[in-house]
């Protein structure tokens, strides 16, 4: 009766010590909406893509304070009624975080969802504004926004003389943004667009947009869509004879825009917010690569920018105790100030939800690659 009553206390004692253990075992969980199919389906592909590689490596060296870090994805296929219902269902399954949204017209019809919950949104796909207001503690940026790249993209055509300049864009709240940026950089200028037209997400019927822009005759014509409209405007406004420049935004998906236009692409320009990736001349790039290459992870901008999103959302995390709330999470993301990682620095703080303005210039050549 003695050992049995000796063993009993034994194994009880044992199990109290195993819940803890088995508690801790559970990961971290955040979730990612974006296209996974669908026209724009390469931007959540290579975005998560990237990010997943970061965090692969995480996991595969203990995870972060000891928990591993599990990317739950939904796909949305850029359309926001699909992305709510995705948010509402991350919220509902009490995610500790969202990650990777990619869009503006997604990202802001899940924005009262994420307000009302207070669920920490880290690194949308998106340069707009409505998502940088100081007042969303829960919003965290990565990359410059819109107005940063329309107005290198605006001010490089003025320093080239190209003053008749069209914009073309994606009839919602993306499309919208990045003609507001464009507008305002052209009116420092002293300048107004010679002619604007739509495309509607998601769609590839440009020939109305073709019609309104071309005989306007402009020098330039800044796109704001996504990559397989701006792809069929360029062809159809070559074949009505444009010879001008076309001007892209980042979230066109640069090597998805590359692939897309093969040869048709030579000449095209877009802007960027994130390091040059085809090269090894910074210590993230070189990273970035060298892990890629042992994967089969390709290597381009949007592959990259999640990446470094994972990155700096994991710094986050090791800042942050074990356990820790989504309050403490948000203020240890904005304890990181001036962080250099690998050659791109980070600066957050309790009142600045961007963590960087950098923009830069590539250019598509007509084998399919992309150039500074």
């Amino acid at each position: 009766m003695l050992r049995r009553t000796l063993l009993k206390q034994s194994l009880a004692s044992t199990a109290a010590l195993a819940f803890p253990a088995i508690a801790q075992s559970r990961p971290l969980v955040i979730g990612q909406s974006a296209a996974f199919t669908g026209p724009a389906a390469q931007l959540g592909v290579q975005m998560n893509a990237g990010a997943k590689l970061w965090f692969d490596q995480v996991n595969a060296n203990g995870g972060i304070n000891g928990q591993q870090i599990e990317l739950r994805t939904a796909d949305d296929g850029y359309e926001p009624d699909r992305c709510k219902a995705n948010t509402e269902k991350f919220i509902k399954d009490d995610v500790f975080a969202l990650f990777g949204y990619v869009g503006t017209p997604t990202c802001a019809a899940a924005l009262p969802l994420i307000n009302q919950a207070r669920m920490p949104l880290f690194a949308p796909f998106t340069g707009a504004e409505i998502l940088r207001d100081p007042s969303l503690r829960s919003v965290f940026h990565v990359r410059a926004s819109y107005y940063d790249e329309t107005e290198l993209i605006i001010k490089q055509l003025a320093s080239l003389g190209l003053t008749k300049i069209a914009v073309f864009y994606q009839n919602d709240a993306y499309g919208k943004a990045g003609l507001e940026g464009t507008l305002r950089a052209l009116r420092r200028r002293s300048l107004e667009p010679v002619a604007t037209a739509t495309v509607e997400r998601n769609s590839v019927d440009v020939a109305k947009a073709v019609a309104e822009i071309m005989p306007k005759q402009p020098n330039a014509v800044v796109q704001i869509s996504a990559y397989k409209s701006c792809a069929a405007f360029i062809r159809e406004s070559r074949k009505a004879g444009f010879g001008g420049s076309f001007f892209n935004v980042s979230f066109v998906g640069t090597q998805a825009l590359a692939d897309e236009l093969k040869a048709d692409g030579a000449g095209v320009m877009i802007s960027q917010v994130m390091p040059f990736p085809y090269t090894a001349s910074l210590p993230v790039t070189r990273e970035f690569q060298a892990a890629a290459a042992k994967t089969g992870v390709q290597v381009n901008y949007s592959s990259l920018e999640g990446y470094l999103a994972a990155k700096v959302f994991t710094e986050g995390l090791r800042r942050t105790q074990r356990s820790a709330s989504r309050d403490q999470f948000i203020e240890s993301l904005e304890s990181i100030q001036r962080q250099d990682f690998g050659g791109f620095v980070v600066d957050f703080g309790p009142r600045d939800h961007v963590a960087s303005s950098f923009v830069d210039l590539s250019m598509l050549t007509g084998d399919g690659k992309v150039r500074r």
